[in-house]
Parts: C-alpha cells; sequence; structure tokens
C-alpha cells in the first residue's frame, strides 16, 4: 500500500535553494515521487512512497524549526500516483499575485470541519449569518465534485479569482463566507483577499476539502474531490477515483 500525502505551510524562508538541497537528496534515498514547490513564502508538497520512507522525510523536514507544525493530509493508493520526483523553486507556492493576501502577515479566520458540518446541517453560522460556501477551485475540479448548493466560479485558474469576485461582493457583505478548496492553501490567500475587498466575514476552511473528509466525511458534500495525479479523485472516504500506474502526472 503506497502513502500519499499532501502538505503545506506558510513561513518565511531566506533561501529556498538550500531547502531544496537538503530535502531532495532524502526524497531521492527513500524512493519517494512527486513535487515540492519552495519558495520565499513557504513550502507546497503532494509526495508518495512506501510509510517508512514518508516518515523519514517528514521526520527531516519536521526537524527544521520552521516546519515543527506543518500540518499532513494522509491518504492511501494502490499504485504511486506520480511519475518522478521533482523539487521546484517557485515565485509564489500557490500563484495568486495579488496584494492584501499574503498568509506571512496573518491568516484570515478559519473555521475547522466539525465546526462547518454544524453549520452545514443548521443552515447558518453560530451568530445566526447565513451561510455560504465559495469554492476557489476552477470550473474543471468543481466538475468532479462541490459542497452542495455551494457558490462555484467560472475560472479556469486561481488567478482569475479576484475579477470574478468582484461583482459578487457587495452581495456576500453580511454572509458567513467560508472559502474552500483541496487542501487549504488557496483559502489562505483567497479568505485574506476578500476580507480586504467587500467581504469582512469571509473565513477559510481549515484543510481544505481533504481535511473535512478525513475528520468529517461526507457530510454536504456531493461528489468526489479532484487530485492532481493519476488518483485523479477521493471520495471523501479518501478512497481514489482511479488506482492506475502513473502515466506523467504533475501536481502543477
Amino acid at each position: 500500500m503506497i502513502v500519499n500525502i499532501a502538505a503545506y505551510h506558510f513561513v518565511r524562508i531566506d533561501a529556498p535553494q538550500a531547502l531544496i538541497d537538503m530535502l531532495r537528496p532524502c526524497a531521492e534515498a527513500q524512493q519517494l515521487r512527486g513535487t515540492v514547490l519552495v519558495a520565499a513564502e513557504g513550502i507546497n508538497l503532494f509526495l508518495a512512497g512506501a510509510a517508512a520512507g514518508i516518515e523519514t522525510f517528514l521526520a527531516l523536514l519536521r526537524a527544521d524549526a520552521r516546519f515543527e507544525s506543518i500540518a499532513v493530509k494522509v491518504s492511501h493508493s494502490a499504485h504511486t500516483p506520480f511519475a518522478r520526483l521533482k523539487f521546484k523553486l517557485k515565485r509564489e507556492i500557490i500563484s495568486f499575485r495579488r496584494d492584501h493576501a499574503d498568509p506571512l502577515q496573518g491568516r484570515a479566520p478559519a473555521v475547522v470541519p466539525v465546526d462547518l458540518a454544524r453549520w452545514i446541517a443548521q443552515g447558518h453560522d453560530d451568530a445566526g449569518r447565513r451561510l455560504v460556501l465559495l469554492d476557489t477551485r476552477n470550473r474543471e475540479e468543481v466538475r468532479f465534485g462541490s459542497f452542495a448548493g455551494a457558490l462555484t466560479l467560472p475560472i479556469d485558474r486561481f488567478t482569475d479569482l479576484p475579477a470574478v469576485m468582484a461583482a459578487q461582493s457587495s452581495a456576500l457583505a453580511d454572509a458567513a463566507v467560508v472559502s474552500y478548496c483541496t487542501g487549504g492553501i488557496r483559502c489562505e490567500k483567497a479568505a485574506l483577499w476578500l476580507r480586504a475587498n467587500g467581504v469582512p466575514q469571509a473565513l477559510q476552511l481549515e484543510g481544505g476539502i481533504l481535511g473535512y473528509f478525513e475528520q468529517v466525511g461526507g457530510l454536504g458534500y456531493q461528489g468526489h474531490c479532484f487530485v492532481f495525479d493519476e488518483r485523479v479523485a477521493l471520495a471523501p472516504d479518501l478512497r481514489p477515483l482511479v488506482d492506475a500506474d502513473p502515466v506523467g502526472a504533475d501536481c502543477g
């Protein structure tokens, strides 16, 4: 059984290439596959391999005080869903290119999965505000599944979100808007941007859809969650929609 992990952590990294040079030999020695993105703002990784190899890599990463608290989402598959191992030096670990969306300056408030499940069941947040679930993913990802009744956007990439949301901000000003994405990384920036641009009650779903699946299951969710590898998408019980040999997947 292959262990698959997804994790990200926003933290200032003064020498991103040095971090890559430290982590790559370990990942190679443990025969891991997947993609590790490193930028001055943090790290974003999707890796697969044997359980022992994954644990060895995470132990090395967490030995660095900057990543001691990194949250990791775990799932399993019968085959390795990545064709190769890639380390990439990037300007951002998730491209957004907007002001007022820097997680290094502070996070937007987050709602944990168990609380969101309760809000979904009751139809409002604990203050009685109407609940709007905002899907920050692109239209192809949404096609595989989303929260029932969510506000989905006609976007092809995350950088398109501000232009589309600009026309909707005033209608959402009185709502508890919970932005969500696959693993939480896009929510970090989207919620910050929304709060600075007319949606003062915007929150982020802690851990994204995958974190919700891990902790709550599929309550309120319809379909699967698209993932950026050869598993294609995961069901709420984290089983892969497709479990086949890789043909060159990239985490993008």
